[in-house]
């Protein structure tokens, strides 16, 4: 248990430290997006009409089939983090089959992998080994897994699953649907830009504002999916580094425990030991006594 204790608090030292750097990675990555978003609101007012299927919505009864992203960690050791996730999909995913619709899964980490194929979930993508540190590249490749089929028009929604981070002590599960994009949410809907207020700054575009969007919209989905994966990968180091701290603990109580236990045998064997010699001792004197 000593042996024990000195590695969870090494791993929860470990996880400490990581989070740190997680956290700063997760704000350094939201300026990007934000941009990314102020342009695109920019091209908005500057007349552009996109009809990019990214943004074209789709009423539920239109909703054939779905693709859920299922963000978990690599490894385990993280408390319900692993769990949570899986859980949350596993359940949505059972409820759009009973709604009659099909589902396609793309897992990212290999505890969603091992436990949807243990289950003979059929498994479109699993991209495993970027939970610890994404890069941007990373979310290529998700978003490479996804753009495709949705912009084909084989999917018609996608929904993302994965863990937000709040802060180191407050992290949530959420189930968000990611595609198609929100216009509304991102004030590229026209009620939206009908609704600003006041100047507006006036823009030259060169090639046309519409081409521009549609070649800036897959940018922002790749955006949105790292600022996932590092919510997802800081979320997993908190998760670690309270687990790793109740296990110290729960093995600092057994260690107790266990040192009272021994203790009290090792007392009970000495007790039983000088009660056997003084036993002897009496006994070998009655003998003499009786000789004599």
């Amino acid at each position: 248990m000593q042996s024990t204790k000195k590695i969870t608090k090494a791993m929860e030292l470990i996880a400490a430290s990581r989070i740190v750097r997680a956290q700063q990675r997760v704000l350094a990555a939201r300026p990007y997006s934000d941009q990314v978003l102020q342009v695109l609101h920019h091209l908005s007012q500057g007349g552009a009409a996109s009809v990019s299927p990214l943004l074209l919505p789709r009423p539920d009864d239109q909703v054939r089939t779905v693709e859920y992203v299922v963000m978990a960690g690599d490894r385990g050791l993280s408390g319900a983090f692993n769990t949570g996730n899986i859980r949350t999909a596993e359940l949505a995913i059972n409820a759009e089959r009973a709604a009659g619709r099909d589902v396609v899964l793309v897992t990212v980490g290999k505890k969603a992998e091992s436990y949807f194929r243990f289950r003979k979930y059929a498994i479109a993508a699993a991209i495993n080994g970027i939970v610890d540190r994404p890069t941007y590249e990373d979310a290529r490749r998700v978003a490479a897994e996804v753009l495709p089929r949705f912009e084909d028009g084989d999917i018609q929604r996608v929904q993302l699953v994965y863990t937000e981070f709040l802060s180191a002590g407050s992290q949530r599960v959420v189930n968000r649907r990611f595609l198609p994009l929100d216009a509304a949410a991102m004030g590229l809907s026209a009620t939206e830009r009908d609704a600003h207020d006041g100047p507006t700054s006036d823009y030259e575009y060169e090639p046309d504002p519409t081409e521009i969007l549609d070649a800036l919209l897959p940018r922002y989905v790749e955006a949105r999916l790292f600022g996932a994966l590092l919510s997802s990968s800081a979320s997993f180091f908190a998760a670690q580094q309270r687990a790793m701290a109740s296990a110290s603990e729960n093995a600092e109580e057994l260690i107790t425990k266990l040192t009272r236990l021994r203790n009290r045998a090792r007392q009970d064997a000495i007790t039983t030991e000088i009660m056997e010699i003084v036993g002897g001792a009496e006994a070998l004197s009655h003998t003499q006594g009786s000789h004599e």
